[in-house]
This record gives C-alpha cells, structure tokens and sequence, in this order.
C-alpha cells in the first residue's frame, strides 16, 4: 500500500514498531472513537448517524452482531468497521515497506559522517532481520547517480551492503530494494546496474539479486531531449534489475516551473505524468507508487513536562491542524486510488492511519456493489449480465476479481468475507484467474 522513507541516520531495527505505536497515539488522542474519525476525516456516512449517538455503545453492538448492523445500519457499520481495521493494522502491521533514505530525508552531509551512517543503518538493518522487526519490503534509497553526486552514492551502497552482508552472513533481507532519485538518462540506470552486478560478484551474491527502483521525478523522465517518451528506456537500461517506478510529486512540479503554492498531488501535471507512466510500464510487471501529501498532521502546540498544561483554545487548534492534514492526506490517496496508483509514500507516522482508512475505504464501499456483479457473472458463466446500471461484459470479470484480490491483500476485507460475498472458494481465488474460474465451472 505505501513506502515509508526515513532518514538513515534516525533508522533502528524496532522502526516499524515504533511509528506504529506513534501512529496509534495520534488516532487515540485526535479520533480516540469511529465517529470522531468518520467526522475528521469528513467520511460522508457520518451525516446519516444522526444526533450524537454513544460511540462506544453502538460500536459494541456493532460488534456483536456485524451482519445485522450491516443490514440495518450500512453507514454505522461502514464508520466502525473501517476504524477497528485501521487500529488494528496498526497493532498489527503498521509498515508495509520501509527506505533507509540517504536523500532529501538525509541531506549532504561530511564524507565521513555518511559513511559512519552507511555502515550504522546496515548494521541496525541486519539487527532487524535477527529479532523479525522488519516490514515486509524494505530498501535504501541512494543519491542520484550524477556527476555530482555519483561517486558518494556508490560509496554508501557499497559500505551499506558490505556492513550488512557482513554481518548476517551473506544474506539479504527479503524484497530488498535499491531506489535511484532523479533519474533522467538512462545511462544512470545502465550505471547503476553494472554497479549492482560488480557489488554481487564481490559480495558474494547470486547474479541479478540486487532489484531497483526509478524514481520519476524531473520532466526529463517523462520526455527526454528528442521529445520521446524517455520511461521504457529508462528501466530497459536497467538490466532486468527494474521492478518499480515511484512518483516524485514536488521535484517533478518544481521542474516543471510550478510554484511552491500550487505544487501538490491533485495538479494536472501529475496526472499527466502518473499517466504516461501507466501507459509505458503497463504489462511489464514494474509496480507503480504514487509522490507524498507533504502537510503533515502534526500538532500546533506541545506540552512540555515543566510548562502548563494546554489551553483548551491550544488544543482545539491541535485538533484542527491534525484533522485538516488528515482530510487532506486522505483525499490525495483517494485521488491516486482512483487513477489505479495503489501505492503511494508516507512521511509521517500519523499518516499511516489515513493511509489505511482511504485505502480501505476505498475497497468497502465497493463491496456490496462489486460481491453482486461478480456473483451474476458467474452464475451466467461469461455471459454478459446487466446488474443495476452497470453492464458487465467478459473482460469486467478479470477487473472484478482483481478488486477482490487488492481488497483481500491489503486487508481491507478478510479472505473468509470475500468467499461469503462472491460465492467463490479459496482456490478460485488462489488462482487469481477469471478465465480459468469460469473453466472449471464449465466442467
């Protein structure tokens, strides 16, 4: 669902645990129950709850009985069902992939203090694969390999890995990514990648294990100097070693003259570069993840431990700033999810809780809607069917699947909720195949 990127010199082997924790404190105080965080957040099923119901009382009716509240009270069920999701994929999993960033969140910095942390975060990287605290994905992302700074982002690959390696015997994490920034020729691809395979014979590694990622960040990755789309040959260069393209919202408006005012994830230029990058990588298997909302959801005002308590006019600006970030943060995900970009970067901790309420949301509103085409559908095996206003025809049947399988991934919706709602058994969905769905029930 997302990238965290964090600076390398603040990264430790518990991490993960620890932005989950500072995510949960930030639900808890700013939406401490569902109906708070539907109206923070601006959820539109919060309208039909009506007065001002006991949040806690009807969420635990809610509880009890899930189905009956879905049947007799869609929007309150909707409100607390995506809070307790949220809550606990926070508890349980509050970072899905994590960069080690020796970029923007490291800045330049001494030779010899990048060094020093090249070898430190490898070394609190390696902690983390022994104690199991790491996220699922995770990576480094170097400098850009210009001229400028080539040479230094070389450097810090090569003392990480070899720290690393060292210290784990040869062993990398699982899905371990490099991110190149800026890219804008693909000779810096092409150089990148001869890099990894010098590194892999002198490390010891296996040919082709080191995989990168392209950040798209200037108009030159979009167009290169000839004024042809400049995006395949970016990753061709790359070897076979490319599997993802990230979005850089804000290099990418400053290179294109934008203001600062108006550089933000909703401006048509985004849209436009999202787009070529959709077009260029579709069916070649690189994975696509959206820029970052930059307006963080940070208080105004913090209590120290030897001042006054806040005033209760300090804390009503603290809510406000925190819920506008959040309204924010939300609608750009929203935004990105509806353009088929289902990943995006955090900066922040308290970003992860709308990271997971825009995308689950996204998926359970759907779910009615989208349980009943697909169930007609098949029942019909492969003849189109018409449900509602909405006109299926065979080539729907992979999209509608597909939503099941995101939903399911991302933890939307359970995998049991799913087999209930659409009539298909664990191995249909295993197979991740329409076509082959519809075989079988031919038989």
């Amino acid at each position: 669902m997302h990238t965290v990127y964090g600076g390398a010199h603040l990264f430790r082997s518990d991490t993960s645990k620890r932005l989950g924790e500072k995510a949960l404190e930030s639900l808890h105080e700013y939406a401490p129950d569902f109906i708070a965080f539907a109206k923070a957040i601006e959820l539109p099923c919060v309208h039909y709850l009506g007065g001002s119901p006991d949040a806690a009382a009807l969420a635990k009716s809610i509880q009890a009985d899930p189905e009956a509240a879905r049947k007799s009270n869609w929007h309150a069920w909707f409100a607390c069902t995506l809070y307790l999701r949220v809550r606990e994929k926070l508890q349980r999993e509050p970072v899905e992939d994590f960069r080690i960033d020796f970029e923007d969140g490291f800045g330049n910095r001494p030779d010899e203090e990048e060094d020093r942390f090249a070898a430190s975060s490898a070394a609190e990287l390696a902690a983390g694969m022994a104690a199991g605290s790491l996220p699922p994905f995770v990576g480094l992302r170097i400098k850009p390999f210009n001229e400028e700074l080539r040479n230094r982002s070389i450097r810090t690959l090569d003392i990480f890995l070899t720290e690393l390696l060292g210290k784990t015997g040869g062993r990398l994490p699982q899905n371990f990514f490099i991110t190149l920034p800026k890219v804008t020729i693909p000779e810096e691809s092409a150089a990148l990648a001869a890099v990894c395979s010098q590194l892999e014979i002198a490390l010891g590694l296996p040919g082709g294990t080191l995989q990168v990622e392209l950040m798209i960040e200037t108009p030159q990755s979009i167009f290169n100097e000839r004024g042809e789309l400049n995006l395949l040959p970016l990753a061709a260069a790359a070897e076979g070693r490319c599997v993802g393209a990230h979005f850089g919202t804000y290099d990418y408006t400053a290179g294109r003259g934008i203001t600062a005012a108006h550089q933000h994830m909703l401006h048509f230029a985004c849209d436009f570069a999202k787009e070529a990058m959709q077009v260029a990588y579709a069916g070649t298997g690189i994975w696509l993840s959206d820029g970052a909302t930059n307006i963080l959801p940070v208080p105004v005002y913090h209590a120290a431990a030897h001042s006054s308590p806040l005033t209760t006019a300090q804390s009503e600006e603290n809510h406000k700033a925190v819920h506008h970030a959040w309204k924010l943060h939300f609608e750009h995900i929203r935004h990105s999810l509806v353009n088929g970009f289902y990943q995006g970067w955090d900066l922040h901790p308290a970003q992860l809780v709308t990271r997971y309420a825009a995308v689950y949301s996204f998926f359970l509103e759907s779910l009615d809607a989208a349980s009943e085409r697909l169930r007609n559908f098949i029942a019909k095996a492969a003849q189109a069917t018409l449900v509602g206003e909405v006109f299926d025809d065979a080539a729907t049947g992979q999209g509608l699947l597909n939503y099941f399988l995101r939903a399911i991934n991302c933890g939307a919706i359970t995998a049991e909720e799913a087999q209930r709602l659409t009539g298909l058994t664990q191995a249909e969905f295993r197979g991740a195949s329409f076509v082959k769905i519809l075989d079988g029930r031919k038989q």
